[in-house]
């Protein structure tokens, strides 16, 4: 019976549950939201890594997972090197598809879309000259999209128009009306897709998911068909949300197959 740890600072990794879940109906999963860290986009390059590795190391030897998924960008650009050096179990993180966006476009310029922390990483500048280097890459960090989508899955409504200023600072830099393309390196951003494409009608939005769940599927191998496809979500922090709003969280991760143990 597989078991993998999912762990994201909000709820923008139930992006990457999705994926996993559709790809892999039977596995078990608890999925960590770190709301006592939330927000990771917007701190330092040592908090991320310093507080991501210890609250795994912390869970690992707590919950006894077959494997970990870092569904956050931010913690896995800054972080993923550093968790695999210290724990014992297979860690997948989450990079932003600067490869897949490349191979899909036409005009060789794309856009990513990330947070501050995310953007500004010196991985982004490798992944860019490996896969994307006859491209112009354009970036931009967004803190509030999170914002959003965080508020999105508890109900909130969310409009084209709420999120046409994110992706004008992309299309506004120099060469920023060619892109055909536009990565979404952030996993909260995917909860949003439907008002991304509203906005940016003819855009290609890539994201990180699928190929996710196709590194879980290969490291679980027959573990992955075993389980009985449980899944739970747990939060680092007291809930400062309103009761109704707890409700309408509960209501939210109950459709990604998770049961809220707390509060």
């Amino acid at each position: 019976m597989a078991h993998v740890l999912m762990l994201d600072s909000g709820v923008g990794g139930l992006s990457v549950l999705d994926d996993v879940r559709a790809l892999l109906p039977a596995i078990d999963i608890t999925y960590v939201a770190d709301n006592a860290g939330f927000p990771y986009g917007t701190k330092t390059e040592m908090e991320v890594a310093t507080r991501v590795c210890a609250l795994l190391g912390r869970l690992t030897e707590r919950l006894r997972p077959d494997l970990l998924v870092i569904a956050c960008n931010t913690a896995s650009t800054i972080a993923l090197a550093h968790a695999r050096a210290v724990l014992d179990v297979p860690v997948v993180g989450t990079v932003p598809a600067i490869k897949p966006a490349a191979e899909r476009s036409i005009s060789r310029v794309i856009g990513v879309l990330g947070t501050h922390a995310t953007v500004r990483q010196p991985y982004v500048d490798r992944l860019s000259a490996q896969h994307a280097g006859d491209c112009t890459v354009l970036r931009y960090g967004s803190a509030r999209l999170v914002e959003l989508a965080e508020a999105y899955l508890r109900g909130a409504a969310v409009s084209a128009a709420d999120v046409a200023p994110e992706l004008a600072a992309l299309h506004d830099q120099p060469g920023g009306e060619r892109i055909d393309q536009i990565v979404l390196a952030c996993t909260h951003f995917p909860l949003l897709l439907s008002q991304l494409q509203a906005a940016a009608p003819g855009i290609g939005f890539v994201d990180g998911g699928p190929g996710i769940a196709r590194r879980v599927a290969v490291l679980l191998a027959q573990n992955g068909q075993a389980g009985n496809g449980r899944g739970r979500a747990l939060f680092t922090g007291p809930m400062a949300e309103p009761e109704i709003e707890v409700d309408l969280l509960r209501g939210a991760l109950h459709r990604y197959g998770l049961e809220l143990e707390h509060p």
